[in-house]
């Protein structure tokens, strides 16, 4: 076993949140506390908006709990036209600013999906040409250099469901047109096994480009259900298509002790998709997980 340890956390992801207001979500406030209580130390921003934008306010209220910034997460489209990097730029510098100002170290990227995980609409084909390809690889490298020489921000790339970088070969091709110095992965574990990708394999071939994690898994039966139905990804997270560790796959535990072979400076952050749950729903299986991953490996800590 290891020696190494990541730092484990998590996000509002976990209590249900996707966006910066909702009347079906958990208030800020009890997310922060329900956070403390399950024993996170380690948490991503969110949606921008969900928890407080002032700096000064949102200081006090993490160092009141204890608590610390990983991270925040910007949404991209480069892939579309030549002008979407004043579009991903103006998120990435209210969010980068918040993040540095906080002490976090990373900004999550996700690229827009080409279906709605919202109303399930289809926005556009589901693949891309090679000349959308390199369009997205140059924007994310602009955008991970200028996060890193105005905030000192690592960019990490997150393949996601409904996406255009979803699969094992896709992810693969999204780092061969990439540079390692401004764009690297967050690799969600949840997302990464929904389209069949091999975790380990992947950490095994690109050990240089895994800069984060998310810790997620999905249920090894309804995942062959909502591929064969084609079930626009939102539907399939309110029919609990991700699961409560350890109920699904792929097994966390020689992920993190793997990655933290690596590095133990990356952070792994508890990610479960839980949209539209109920606000009661979380925070006991957000207990649950920290003391399944806690006591499933020596590579696992939440505060350092």
């Amino acid at each position: 076993m290891t020696t190494q340890s990541l730092r484990i956390g998590t996000a509002p992801d976990s209590w249900g949140v996707w966006l910066p207001d909702h009347p079906g979500q958990v208030p800020w406030q009890r997310f922060l506390d329900e956070v403390v209580e399950a024993g996170y130390t380690w948490i991503e921003l969110g949606p921008y908006g969900y928890l407080p934008t002032d700096p000064n306010q949102l200081r006090e209220e993490l160092g009141s709990r204890g608590l610390k910034l990983s991270g925040g997460t910007v949404f991209t489209g480069f892939h579309k036209t030549d002008d979407q990097f004043d579009r991903a730029w103006k998120q990435a510098e209210a969010v980068a600013a918040l993040t540095a100002d906080l002490g976090g170290e990373h900004i999550v990227v996700i690229p827009d999906l080409w279906r709605s995980d919202t109303t399930g609409q289809a926005l556009e084909s589901r693949t891309l040409d090679d000349e959308q390809w390199a369009r997205m690889a140059a924007g994310h490298d602009a955008l991970g250099k200028a996060l890193l020489e105005e905030f000192g921000l690592h960019q990490q790339f997150h393949s996601h469901a409904d996406s255009h970088v979803g699969t094992h070969s896709e992810v693969e091709r999204f780092l061969e047109l990439t540079d390692e110095r401004f764009t690297n992965l967050c690799l969600d574990t949840g997302h990464f096994s929904y389209y069949g990708g091999d975790n380990l394999g992947l950490i095994q071939d690109h050990p240089s480009r895994i800069g984060y994690l998310h810790l997620k898994q999905v249920d090894p039966v309804k995942i062959f259900d909502v591929l064969k139905s084609d079930t626009p990804f939102g539907d399939a997270v309110a029919d609990g298509i991700m699961v409560e560790p350890d109920q699904g796959i792929p097994p966390l535990d020689p992920i993190i002790d793997a990655v933290a072979a690596l590095d133990e400076n990356i952070f792994a952050i508890v990610e479960q998709d839980m949209f539209g749950c109920s606000v009661d729903a979380p925070f006991p299986i957000a207990q649950r997980t920290l003391a399944t991953i806690l006591g499933s490996t020596s590579a696992a800590v939440v505060d350092r």
